[in-house]
């Protein structure tokens, strides 16, 4: 009996241990995971760069100015010239420089209108970004919920574990007695004992999975695996959603829904693009150039030039090998193929909103019922002990009743989690998390 109760300290030793922790709610967690998450962090990095090439210059709606300078050196040159009139010039270690400096300006003043329409793909694919970005957010969240209510699934598993553990203690003490009277058969009390270290294996293992669910948890939070913290001791329970309303909200919130509108209209931008091959285009170049060249022979020694110059080009697509063709084809099928994607989202996404709101009814109405189960079955079991206090039942009937109890509670607490899965699915769906 000491052994008995030295093992049972050792249970009970074990679990407090837990409490001293500091406790993380679901909220904090889910604000940690905002912080400091990795793949949040490269999703909004993700999102920074498509704001960043979201100007007009990269849409090519801005001139291009540059400054130019060429300083050429020749110090010992032979030179052989004959000029038209007959005179010969020949001449050895000449020297001669030249120097060729200018501002210039390039900008393109119609280019069929690809450059609006580019500056509005660049403000949809920066729009594009942010809705990825918001789904990944979505998503980390939703496993951060799914992973901080596996620990409080596992504790409340370790909770009803040790409940059976001191109905077992009890059993073992009956047992003993009336062994130790000549009343019942070693063979129950030895029963009771094996009972009981099957228990206690199972909480010490219990423990073992609470520890890595924590450490699941802390690895989304973006934080030491190690760093030590206690949950909620159970799983808040959801109200059953209008089936109706949230299918006519999806298509307007649903962020995987929302972002494969966005490729459609990228791609209808992008043939819009395609078409502006076949239209004119003007550009406009100016500048303002030096040159300067020194020689001691030829005619002149000495040459300047110094000034403005304007241009302007107007250049009109006639025949292109028929590639400007190909290539609005090969945009319209993109435009298509975007639209089939689209469409194919919606059906995913409807269908895991109608598996969802089924999960969630089926759970709720599975939960209802295993409450009852749990009561009946804790009651049973404490009447299977008093029965054995009096002698009125065997070993065998109170160990049934344990695990009936023990099988209740671990249903129970499943369908709890499952019913919390599917609301927080739900959730995610629609973008409310």
């Amino acid at each position: 009996m000491k052994k008995i109760i030295l093992n049972l300290s050792l249970i009970i030793f074990i679990i407090p241990l837990t409490y001293s922790q500091k406790l993380l709610t679901s909220e904090e967690a889910v604000g940690i995971a905002l912080k400091y998450n990795y793949d949040i962090l490269l999703a909004r990095n993700n999102a920074s760069s498509d704001s960043v090439n979201n100007t007009p210059g990269n849409a090519g709606m801005l001139p291009n100015l540059t400054i130019n300078g060429t300083e050429s050196y020749s110090p010992s040159t032979k030179v052989n010239q004959k000029f038209s009139d007959g005179t010969l010039v020949s001449l050895s270690n000449t020297r001669s420089n030249s120097i060729n400096a200018g501002i210039g300006l390039n900008w393109t003043l119609f280019d069929g209108g690809k450059m609006f329409v580019t500056k509005r793909k660049l403000n949809e694919i920066q729009a594009l970004g942010e809705i990825q970005y918001r789904d990944r957010v979505l998503q980390t969240i939703y496993n951060v919920i799914l992973a901080y209510f596996d620990v409080v699934r596992q504790k409340q598993e370790l909770a009803s574990i040790n409940e059976v553990i001191t109905y077992n203690l009890d059993r073992v003490k009956i047992s003993q007695t009336g062994y130790d009277a000549g009343l019942v058969p070693k063979t129950n009390f030895l029963q009771a004992k094996i009972d009981l270290n099957v228990y206690q294996e199972n909480a010490i293992n219990q423990q073992s999975i609470i520890i890595a669910a924590k450490r699941t948890l802390n690895q989304l939070l973006g934080r030491n695996p190690e760093v030590s913290f206690e949950v909620l001791d159970s799983i808040p329970i959801g109200e059953l959603l209008d089936n109706k309303q949230l299918s006519q909200s999806l298509d307007s919130v649903n962020t995987s829904i929302l972002a494969f509108q966005k490729q459609v209209d990228i791609a209808r931008l992008g043939l819009k693009e395609t078409n502006s091959l076949l239209l004119p285009k003007v550009n406009f170049n100016a500048g303002y150039n030096l040159f300067q060249s020194n020689s001691p022979s030829g005619d002149p020694v000495r040459n300047r030039t110094i000034g403005p110059t304007i241009e302007g080009t107007v250049s009109i697509p006639i025949y292109q090998a028929g590639n400007a063709v190909r290539q609005i084809k090969l945009a319209k099928i993109q435009v298509q193929s975007e639209q089939y994607n689209l469409e194919n989202m919606r059906l995913q996404m409807n269908q895991q909103l109608q598996n969802a709101l089924t999960q969630f009814e089926n759970q709720l109405n599975l939960l209802r019922i295993e409450k009852d189960n749990a009561l009946l079955a804790k009651e049973n079991l404490e009447i299977s002990i008093q029965r054995l206090r009096y002698g009125q039942t065997t070993s065998l009937e109170v160990s049934l009743a344990e695990g009936s109890f023990v099988d209740s509670l671990t249903r129970l607490i499943n369908f709890e989690y499952n019913l919390k899965v599917a609301e927080t699915k739900l959730k995610q769906l629609l973008s409310r998390l």
